[in-house]
């Protein structure tokens, strides 16, 4: 092999090595945020006062709406940590047009500590509820168009399992759908929290449907 060879191919391996480390630093960015969100929420949460049981109890429930907007963001937040970590571990290389989309979907995980404070207080409950579940749409929504350019861009492993981005599909844009929905629902029922429940868990349904169906044959 020719010395202009070799520096050729080092050339390349260098370029690789860079792309994935870059692949790697956005992705502990990314864990960072979400810690920091995650430890937001906690810190919004209202202590209960009381010098006896009884006050304390009814301090908690006083406070019950904070609390459960709480465990929604919590989850909610998790289950946008857990689909990157899936996502990303097959990641090899980055864009910019990745990187912005990125930077956009992190906003709307820092923004969502600050949505449920709003959602928890009180009055004008449908501005609230819109609020909190427009940040929601708008984050599964940017979290779809990075596994699109992923794919689009070939920035994956090849190893990448065929069916993930298809899971991903069904996963983020259920989310998205079942806070979508809610929006217009919850101008007549407060009871529009439902959607965020009950849309992803018909779409886990069929899709473990589909998978013994497909297992089956």
């Amino acid at each position: 092999m020719s010395t202009e060879t070799r520096d050729t191919a080092d050339d390349e391996v260098s370029k690789l090595e860079v792309r994935a480390l870059s692949a790697e630093r956005l992705s502990f960015f990314a864990d960072a945020v979400i810690a920091i969100a995650i430890t937001l929420l906690a810190l919004e949460l209202p202590k209960p006062e009381g010098t006896t049981n009884a006050e304390l109890l009814h301090s908690v429930g006083v406070h019950r709406g904070d609390y459960i907007a709480f465990l929604i963001s919590f989850l909610v937040i998790g289950s946008h940590w857990a689909a990157h970590q899936r996502v990303f571990r097959y990641v090899t290389s980055v864009s910019g047009g990745l990187i912005r989309l990125s930077l956009a979907w992190l906003l709307m995980q820092v923004l969502t500590p600050f949505a449920t404070k709003v959602l928890a207080d009180e009055g004008a409950f449908q501005f609230r509820f819109t609020f909190y579940a427009g940040v929601q749409v708008a984050a599964f929504g940017l979290f779809l168009l990075m596994a699109w350019q992923l794919r689009r861009q070939g920035l994956v492993r090849p190893d990448t399992p065929s069916d993930m981005f298809m899971r991903l599909n069904i996963g983020a844009g259920a989310m998205a759908i079942g806070f979508a929905v809610s929006i217009p629902v919850a101008f007549f029922t407060e009871r529009a929290y439902a959607f965020w429940i009950v849309v992803p868990f018909l779409s886990g349904f069929v899709m473990r449907i589909k998978e013994r169906r497909k297992t089956a044959r």
